[in-house]
């Protein structure tokens, strides 16, 4: 117990002593709050001229969270550096020597970096709203109270940790930030959307993790097939973090530093 303590006091000391780490969490509630503020304010000048579908089905909540696209990209280069980093500066070396126990290394640092990012995206996730729903205006705004709100901004907070999960355990597998980031990105912010966007594809795009854990930041439903609910694709994406993180213990259990 103690040594596992003063693991975790390590990599805490590491983590807030790395600027880029620090600075990627805070660009992440930036873009997220500003991104989404400044999509309600359009919405709201609009609202009117909108399809008369779009105004039925039109979800104040969600589209609060418009920022979060941007906002996991930051995300998921925090992950990426908290657990590649020290394979590019080649520090991983000395801590291995220094905690030759990898099982407890790599849970210490993903037990810390995740407590960090759940912490940041639930202040993201509820200041996001909060801003979104003020832009919105009297009129077209939601509360906390309403049905599925809560639910959403929790789970906001929770898609978002869970992005930086996933690019952790993906950068323990690859062991570089370079090679993580260039897979990382494009799977998130291309492929996914081509398959999500492709009518013969559409079906298969619904279990990646970003189109299924998004789900649980709708409150309104648009009437579409898809086979599970907000806590479903959120359990889904979960299970794509699960793997990714067995793998990365797996490789490191193997592999030499």
């Amino acid at each position: 117990m103690a040594v596992a303590s003063q693991v975790l006091t390590s990599e805490w000391t590491k983590i807030r002593s790395v600027r880029s780490t620090v600075w990627t969490l805070g660009i992440a509630v930036v873009v997220t709050v500003v991104m989404g503020a400044a999509i309600c304010l359009l919405v709201k000048n609009d609202f009117d001229s909108m399809p008369v579908r779009e105004r039925l089905t039109f979800d104040a909540t969600s589209t609060a969270f418009a920022g979060m696209g941007l906002g996991q990209l930051a995300m998921i280069v925090f992950g990426v550096l908290v657990v590649g980093g020290e394979y590019s500066t080649g520090m991983i070396r000395t801590s291995l020597a220094a905690v030759p126990q990898r099982g407890t290394f790599l849970f210490s640092k993903i037990t810390v970096a995740t407590l960090l990012a759940f912490v940041v995206s639930l202040v993201t996730s509820f200041v996001a709203f909060s801003v979104g729903q003020a832009m919105l205006g009297a009129d077209l705004r939601v509360g906390l109270g309403d049905p599925g709100v809560l639910r959403a901004v929790f789970g906001g907070a929770l898609y978002m940790t869970l992005i930086a999960l996933f690019s952790m355990g993906v950068a323990a597998v690859l062991r570089s930030p370079m090679l993580s980031l260039g897979i990382l990105m494009p799977f998130f912010f291309l492929i996914s959307n081509i398959l999500g966007a492709v009518s013969a594809t559409r079906k298969l795009g619904r279990y990646l993790p970003d189109q299924a854990g998004q789900k649980v930041m709708k409150v309104v439903t648009t009437g579409d097939d898809v086979p599970y609910g907000p806590w479903g694709g959120l359990g889904i994406m979960a299970l794509w973090v699960i793997a990714a993180l067995i793998a990365g213990y797996l490789f490191l259990k193997k592999r030499d530093a």
